[in-house]
Order: C-alpha cells, then structure tokens, then sequence
C-alpha cells in the first residue's frame, strides 16, 4: 500500500518544485556507466545512491573515491568518497559516503554592479549518509540510511534530513540461484528545507517609533525529490562446464518521480572473470528526444568501463572505473572512480 501510494503521487503541475536536485545526480563511475538502471543488482558502497539493500553484498571491507566533471564545460565536479564494512555473518553490513560540489568561483554582482568586479564567491554544497544493511536469507537483502544535505554561500544557508530505503530479492534454478534478481528502493524522503540567514535581512523601519531594527524575511521552504526505483535483472553466463567466465547481465528499471518526470531504462553489462566490464545503458523520460520539450541536460545514454586487479589470488583488489553521460548542451558528464576491496 505504501509503494502505491508513492507509485502515483507524481503530479505534472508539481514539477519543478522540490529543490535540493543534487540527491537525484549518481556520483559513483561504475553504477553511473548504466545512469543507475541496476536497481536490482547494485553492489557495495554505490548502493547508497541508487538502492542501499545492494550494501548488503560487502564481503568484508570496501573503499571508493569518485571524482565527477558535471556537463563538461560548467565547471562543475563532485568529490565523492564512501566506505562500507561487514560487521560479520550476521552483524549486516555499515557504511558512510560524503558528497562535495565544487561550483568554482562565481563572479558577485549586485543591482548597481550587474557585471560584477568586487569579487567571487563559491557555494558549499555538502551531503552525508550512514547506511545499514543486511541479508536476512539467501534471497532477501534490506537496506536503510539517513541523509543530511547542507547547501550554504557565506550568509545563507540550508539544511535538510532525508531517508532511502530498500530491497533486494534474488533467485534463480538451481545451478545458479542468482541469476535473476529484483529490486526496489524509495529515496529522499524526508524533511523541508528553507533558507535562512543574514543574506536574507535589511534595515528596516520599526513599525512603532522612530527607529531603524533588522528585518528577517522568510524563504518559501521546497520539499527533497522524492523518487521510487523498480528494477530487475538477469545474468546469462557462458564458457565451460568447470567455469563460466562470461557474464551478460540485462537490466530494467522505471523511476516513479514526484517532481519530475517519471523515466523508463534499459542497460546491458558484460564481464569477463569479474575483472573487465563493460556497460551502457538508455533512460528516457517524457519529450527526451525532442529538445523544444527536453527538460534535461542529459540526452539518457550512458557508457561506462571497470577493469578489476586482484593483489593477491582470493585476497585485496583495486578497481578502476570510467561512466560517461551523454548531454545537450555541454560536453557530457565524465566520472573517474578508485576502488579498494580487502
């Protein structure tokens, strides 16, 4: 009932209005190579972004570093670190990411100096997670986080707390009770933000006497984009009898937005031994191929690549990961990742 009620809460008239728009951008390199299309199947720390049950996969210890060029030619990058560690067979797994937007300097103008001149000034666009997740079988996988986004210039500032949550569910024949898998995350629901600070008062004139006070105005508060992931995928695996070291997985996934338009996608992921990957995949929305009623930057087609290097057999690997997002204007989104599994 509750998957239902958000299912559909989505309202053409209400798009626009919720702000906070950097929890809807995937800053991870290898789950942005699909644009977030595996749902079903995320793994590790970049679960955190697009289902957290996927968190529950950490075998023992994984590190991840991303750095994101946003629409190459604003100047734009995020900085995006995240942990995650196995607390034991049944202790589930903990993890924490950080998020950081550079805008680069930004020139300050004012009514009497609209070309500006006097200086710049750069936004502090900061978001954190803690993140909790476990198997309760060998098919059902949960996952649950708290957000707190902060998005500040020098006399004005705004704070919010979010919650995602997720499932997992994994099945298949006998001889790979794996291959299919099904997933289903609700994200960013949480608090109202408003703005509020010194950028927002004037000297004003006290309403009883001859006096000059400070003023506050208020800022209209605007709600977290609120979103609703269903996804599925399945693995088709080839090579020998004694090891299958091909993997094509195929995924599915519709997002339910309620700010914005709802998006259906597809991807395709191979994998050779686990160790090279290669992915693409396509999300459309509503008036995407026609850029008179385009309401985004990104055309929907992403790419991306993973090459893993084992230290030891059956011991640490570092992996390196790439994701482009094709847009219109701007030339694309390009994202860099590192990754330390031990």
């Amino acid at each position: 009932m509750l998957v239902s009620a958000v299912a559909f809460a989505g309202n053409k008239d209400r798009q626009g209005e919720a702000g906070a728009s950097e929890l809807l951008i995937n800053p991870w390199a290898r789950s942005s190579g699909w644009d977030g299309i595996n749902t079903a199947c995320v793994r590790g720390i970049e679960s955190i972004n697009v289902n957290p049950a996927g968190m529950a996969f950490t075998a023992k210890t994984e590190l991840v570093f991303s750095h994101v060029e946003w629409l190459s030619g604003t100047g734009i990058q995020f900085n995006t670190f995240g942990f995650s560690q196995s607390l034991g067979k049944k202790g589930g797994v903990l993890g924490a990411n950080v998020m950081s937007i550079d805008f680069g300097d930004i020139p300050i103008t004012t009514t009497s100096l609209p070309e500006g001149g006097i200086g710049t000034f750069s936004p502090t666009y900061l978001n954190f997670a803690v993140a909790y997740a476990k198997a309760f079988s060998n098919s059902i996988y949960c996952g649950v986080l708290v957000r707190g986004v902060s998005e500040s210039i020098s006399d004005a500032s705004a704070f919010g707390m979010g919650i995602d949550a997720g499932i997992q569910y994994v099945t298949g024949p006998k001889v790979d009770p794996t291959r299919a898998k099904f997933g289903i995350a609700l994200r960013n629901v949480g608090t109202r933000m408003a703005y509020g600070g010194d950028g927002l008062s004037f000297r004003g004139q006290s309403p009883e006497g001859d006096y000059t006070m400070t003023i506050e105005q208020r800022s209209q508060g605007f709600e977290l984009p609120s979103l609703l992931n269903i996804g599925g995928s399945y693995d088709f695996k080839f090579g020998s009898a004694a090891s299958k070291d091909h993997r094509l997985t195929v995924a599915a996934n519709f997002t339910s937005h309620s700010f914005s338009q709802d998006q259906f996608g597809g991807g395709v992921e191979y994998a050779f031994k686990e160790l090279i990957m290669l992915r693409g995949g396509y999300n459309y929305q509503s008036g995407l191929t026609d850029p008179a009623k385009r309401v985004t930057a990104l055309t929907g087609f992403s790419a991306g690549a993973s090459f893993e290097l084992p230290v030891k057999k059956n011991g640490p690997r570092v992996g390196f990961d790439y994701s482009y997002r094709a847009s219109d204007p701007f030339d694309g989104t390009h994202s860099a990742g590192l990754r330390i599994v031990l």
